[in-house]
């Protein structure tokens, strides 16, 4: 062990010691976590630590040690990366799939789940679907700010999908799969959203891949969900999306479980299985190019 490293434990101990009278059984909590490996865990580590700190009391200090603390304990452990703007940045020789907290520019920091395995890997993946358990019939604010598990179905939230792409230019790499397992994806070469004053428009060009191009219907479309539908889109095919009078694709619809009588309310791919067929996985995730 470099004297470095030796050096940098030795601070995190620490200033762990400094707190533990404060609160003796949530410091314990966190000692046990701290000696845990692994991706998950240690995201969970550093957040509620930097939580612990920051309630103790509100003092200049304090906060100064917070970003300390973070940027200390996100060196730690097998994924050696400082502030992620996003996937892109972890380092794919050490860093498995899972959640990690990144830093898009201007932003505080969110929760994102880090695609590392697949595809050349570095990719953030902002929605999923697998088996019907979260509700994706909601509101605009829930569309803004995201929903859902990370590790399971989730909407990563339109407001850091923005922010995200404002970055640079993205891939847009949609992953799908149906009931008699049959697999098709779909990429595009430029992906963006734009800001909630534009009611979140999508870029959406450059179509490759073997699922057809359902996307392309709807490049340059503002987002609508069923409290802000002036189309009623949104309500009659029971999602929130980019809809365009109305779809080719309602990835956000409900999970009806392959063939379906009703008209495009499922989770539709248009040019692969039809307005009649709810696909049984998908999976959107975007990389930095």
């Amino acid at each position: 062990m470099s004297y470095v490293s030796i050096f940098t434990n030795a601070i995190v101990v620490a200033l762990m010691a400094m707190y533990i009278y404060e609160n003796e059984r949530r410091m314990g909590e966190m000692s046990v976590k701290l000696n845990r490996t692994g991706v998950t865990v240690h995201g969970e580590t550093v957040d509620k630590f930097v939580e612990l700190l920051s309630n103790s009391c509100g003092c200049k200090q304090n906060k100064e040690l917070v970003n300390d603390i973070e940027d200390l304990l996100e060196e730690k452990g097998p994924c050696k990366v400082k502030r992620p703007s996003d996937c892109m940045d972890l380092d794919k020789s050490t860093c498995k799939s899972g959640i990690y907290k990144i830093y898009p520019e201007k932003t505080s920091g969110f929760n994102v789940f880090c695609e590392m395995g697949e595809h050349g890997g570095g990719w953030t993946v902002f929605q999923r679907r697998m088996n019907g358990k979260i509700n994706f019939y909601r509101d605009w604010k829930s569309y803004t700010t995201g929903f859902g598990n990370m590790n399971g179905e989730h909407w990563l939230g339109n407001e850091h999908l923005h922010q995200l792409t404002s970055q640079g230019n993205y891939i847009l790499r949609i992953d799908m799969s149906d009931f008699e397992n049959g697999l098709r994806h779909a990429v595009y070469s430029q992906f963006s959203v734009g800001s909630e004053s534009s009611e979140y428009k999508l870029v959406v060009t450059g179509y490759s891949g073997n699922a057809g191009d359902a996307m392309n219907h709807h490049n340059g479309h503002k987002f609508s969900t069923m409290d802000t539908d002036k189309s009623t889109c949104a309500v009659s095919f029971k999602g929130g999306w980019w809809y365009n009078s109305c779809h080719h694709s309602n990835l956000n619809g409900f999970y009806l479980n392959g063939s379906h009588t009703s008209y495009a309310d499922g989770v539709n791919w248009l040019q692969w299985k039809g307005h009649h067929y709810s696909l049984k996985t998908t999976t959107m995730m975007i990389r930095r190019t």
